[in-house]
């Protein structure tokens, strides 16, 4: 086996854009020093003046993040892989011999910026970037919800109970370690979805009721070019209607109109669509015992075509990034989701990019 040498790395890279280096492609078109200010408020390093180790780049770090966010990596996997491709190596800047963070320099990072809440500004920070590019929101806006799994925790009814209550169980008090591994926030949920046809062709008179426990991501889409616009993190039990009058709805969207599906249909949201100026397009619930009237049939077929443009973000989340939540805790669920939030309208910016730059 031949010496490598510094042209046959240039060769493998030119190789790789050649074959389409999504990465590349983020760098080309994501300006990651616009995070720069955020990123370094949060994190609020020292000067150096009391010595050690410098920090490593704070945006460097951040696109660590992006590319495990891209990937569904552990820590651990993320710093083996940064070592073995080439592709993540030149996205991050560094040299064969640059010294490159371990999985726990990755974790503190991820858990500086937790902890100071910066997940919002980072979000905020880049729908700006979209706006100052032209990608105003734009025809309206549509909502909707996910389930995202987290880790299952093996908990007794009384504990259940507890956790239901808000209290801490009495048995995990006076052992950190223990509580420090128990998601307190996570819910357990019904996931109804539809029953499959049965051998003999029929259908069953009612669908599947999964059981099901984690988080819930909420969105609100624009409809013009389908990025998110504004989004909340809640346990898996939480209501979805509730969520519309808690700041999911987008003020600087060009257009009044809201679609959303039945379980944003509440006299409450109606209400606060009216006074704040929207204009609902929310699917209308079929009357209690009786049959759907045909002009309602008609009116909701009509929005579900545009309402089931979300649809297509949760798909490409779950499918492209295999969004899951792997940490404990609703802060660290919310930092997980968020950073999954920003890299889909990455993904997105990237793909309108090329859509406007083709002939």
């Amino acid at each position: 086996m031949k010496q490598t040498g510094f042209f046959d790395v240039e060769e493998r890279l030119a190789r790789l854009s050649g074959l389409g280096d999504q990465l590349e492609a983020f760098s080309r078109t994501v300006d990651f020093e616009a995070f720069r200010p955020d990123l370094d408020k949060a994190l609020a390093y020292s000067d150096g003046s009391k010595g050690g180790r410098p920090p490593f780049d704070p945006v460097l770090m951040f696109k660590i993040l992006v590319i495990q966010t891209l990937n569904n990596l552990s820590d651990e996997r993320t710093e083996y892989l940064i070592n073995d491709r080439l592709s993540f190596m030149r996205f991050l800047g560094l040299g064969l011999s640059d010294r490159v963070p371990d999985a726990k320099t990755v974790w503190l990072y991820q858990k500086r910026l937790t902890q100071a809440g910066a997940i919002d500004g980072l979000f905020n920070r880049f729908d700006a970037t979209l706006r100052n590019a032209g990608y105003l929101p734009m025809s309206g806006q549509i909502l909707d919800a996910t389930l995202v799994a987290a880790p299952k925790q093996r908990n007794t009814n009384a504990e259940k109970a507890d956790l239901r209550a808000g209290r801490i169980p009495e048995d995990w008090q006076d052992k950190p370690a223990k509580l420090s591994h128990k998601d307190r926030h996570a819910r357990w949920t019904l996931k109804f979805t539809k029953a499959k046809r049965q051998d003999d062709g029929t259908m069953p008179s009612s669908d599947l009721a999964i059981p099901f426990f984690g988080y819930k991501s909420h969105v609100s889409i624009d409809r013009k070019y389908r990025f998110i616009r504004k989004w909340k993190t809640t346990h898996a039990a939480a209501s979805d209607g509730a969520r519309l009058r808690e700041g999911l709805l987008d003020k600087i969207n060009t257009a009044s109109s809201v679609w959303a599906d039945t379980a944003y249909r509440s006299k409450a949201n109606e209400d606060f669509m009216e006074k704040q100026g929207f204009v609902s397009k929310v699917h209308r619930k079929k009357p209690h015992l009786k049959p759907m009237p045909r002009h309602i049939q008609k009116s909701n077929a009509g929005k579900s075509v545009i309402r089931s443009r979300v649809e297509h973000v949760f798909a490409d989340q779950k499918s492209q990034t295999g969004l899951f939540v792997r940490t404990v805790g609703i802060s660290r669920a919310t930092m997980r989701i968020g950073l999954a939030n920003i890299v889909y309208n990455m993904r997105r910016l990237l793909f309108l990019e090329r859509l406007n730059a083709s002939p």
